[in-house]
């Protein structure tokens, strides 16, 4: 299967809509109230100018409201200063993840002394008390109206002085009332900063240091773990010299190289005092995605989504994925067992499952931290070419391993973004609940909101839009919004 033709669009092809009522066929369960959230980039063209991978792009919120059998949806460009340059001069004005706007040699040298990245927010949503943030890697987070989706202000993880970047998957702890992300803050002496903001304070950014480590030449990091008792940061061999970052001479991700000599690393903090509690090395992988992490006796275990090289972000430049023949590598389910205490100090991972996935979420609200979480929702590939063209339901097993399986649902021309979780009131069962994915429908040319049932992974419903939606990549469900 080919990659569908989802890279063209330019920004006056992305109109910003609202639909009262958008078509459904099936029957969507009476207790499926709340709003789906997405976020992801509106536009890959701006002008002359095209941004260079899918993670560039200006970013785009999108609401789908499910109430009373019916939906709703509406879409919005985030108001930033990359948008407004965008459609008051039609120009690429800021540096992304892999795209550089076009600047002269003085003015490459004036970004050493003030380096202005992108606030184009395009990657995660999350919601802290009653504050909904668009997040992105650069310091830049940006608040919106969930209702309006008019951008409402900016804030920050990490007000320092240094270079720094976020991660965009940030741990909420609704029983300690708290939020955990990772900043890394590049400098002559870089450190890994774990902060932590108490949701009291009305999920305000202004936190606290919670755990730092020095490092040399750190590490491309897009989540970490988090259990009962620890945090986890996983260090992999994809690395930059902070110098090269502060030059600021090529796109953000081209400064990092990768070192599989260097092996990959994994560092346990404590959760209540930050204290670093011990280093453990494994053979070289990448992984983008944490899924989850818990305690287990003395053991800490954490499953993510790994590869066995960096290849995977070099597959996402968009020139690639045009290609007749666009692989895009695999990622696998893989667990790490990281004893606290004792053993050699060496870990390597069992892999849970053959089949591949991307964009993993769980029922995160009641399941994150716990061992005897089983269901994982992602995305993944039918062949060796083309683009993510299924959703998966991967069972990782009881605690002894038995039990694993897969489910799938695929239909034929078809590309679904990140199965997101929406959970039955007052459920017992963890897969009790429906599975909500944006599909582009590439024959067609539109895309549409899949519901399936949790469970069986079978459709119930779908809400059918007049227009596509480009492939975004993380959003959530919430009754409240």
């Amino acid at each position: 299967m080919t990659t569908p033709d989802f890279l063209t669009h330019g920004f006056g092809d992305s109109p910003e809509v609202e639909l009262d009522d958008v078509p459904v066929r099936g029957i969507l369960p009476d207790w499926l109230e709340g709003t789906l959230l997405r976020n992801g980039p509106g536009t890959f063209q701006v002008g002359e100018r095209r941004y260079r991978h899918w993670f560039d792009g200006l970013a785009m919120l999108h609401r789908f409201t499910l109430q009373g059998g019916r939906v709703s949806y509406a879409n919005r460009f985030l108001e930033t200063k990359a948008y407004s340059a965008a459609r008051d001069d039609g120009r690429i004005a800021y540096p992304e993840f892999a795209t550089d706007p076009c600047r002269s040699l003085f003015a490459r040298a004036m970004a050493v002394f003030d380096p202005q990245v992108t606030d184009s927010a395009k990657v995660n949503i999350t919601r802290l008390a009653e504050r909904y943030l668009a997040l992105a890697e650069t310091p830049v987070q940006v608040e919106f109206d969930p209702q309006t989706l008019k951008t409402v202000g900016v804030d920050s993880w990490d007000t320092s002085t240094f270079g720094r970047m976020t991660t965009v998957h940030p741990h909420v702890d609704g029983d300690r009332g708290e939020v955990v992300n990772l900043v890394v803050r590049y400098g002559a002496s870089s450190r890994y900063v774990f902060r932590q903001v108490d949701l009291a304070d009305g999920g305000a950014l202004d936190g606290t240091d919670l755990a730092t480590r020095r490092v040399a030449k750190p590490s491309y990091i897009h989540s970490f773990g988090m259990s009962g008792r620890y945090l986890v940061l996983a260090e992999f061999p994809l690395v930059v010299n902070p110098i090269s970052l502060l030059l600021w001479l090529r796109p953000y991700i081209e400064n990092f190289r990768w070192e599989p000599r260097r092996g990959a690393r994994f560092h346990l903090f404590d959760r209540e005092t930050g204290a670093h509690v011990r280093t453990l090395r494994a053979p070289a992988f990448f992984a983008f995605h944490h899924v989850n992490a818990y305690d287990d006796g003395d053991d800490v275990v954490v499953d993510l989504v790994g590869y066995d090289d960096a290849d995977i972000i070099g597959a996402f430049y968009l020139h690639r994925l045009e290609e007749p023949d666009a692989r895009i590598p695999p990622g696998t389910l893989r667990r790490f067992r990281l004893p606290v205490r004792g053993g050699d100090g060496t870990v390597t991972g069992e892999e849970l499952s053959p089949t591949g996935i991307e964009l993993p979420s769980l029922d995160y609200d009641r399941m994150n931290t716990r061992p005897d979480q089983r269901y994982v929702y992602g995305v993944g590939l039918s062949g060796e070419r083309g683009f993510y063209d299924r959703l998966v339901k991967i069972d990782t097993g009881a605690a002894d391993g038995s039990g694993r399986s897969t489910k799938i649902w695929s239909e034929p021309g078809c590309y679904p973004g990140e199965g997101v979780f929406a959970g039955r009131p007052g459920r017992e069962r963890e897969d009790d609940g429906v599975v909500l994915s944006v599909v582009l429908d590439s024959e067609r040319g539109t895309s549409f909101l899949l519901v399936l049932d949790a469970e069986g992974f079978t459709e119930i419903a779908r809400a059918e839009l007049p227009h596509p939606v480009l492939l975004g990549y993380h959003g959530r469900y919430d009754t409240s919004a």
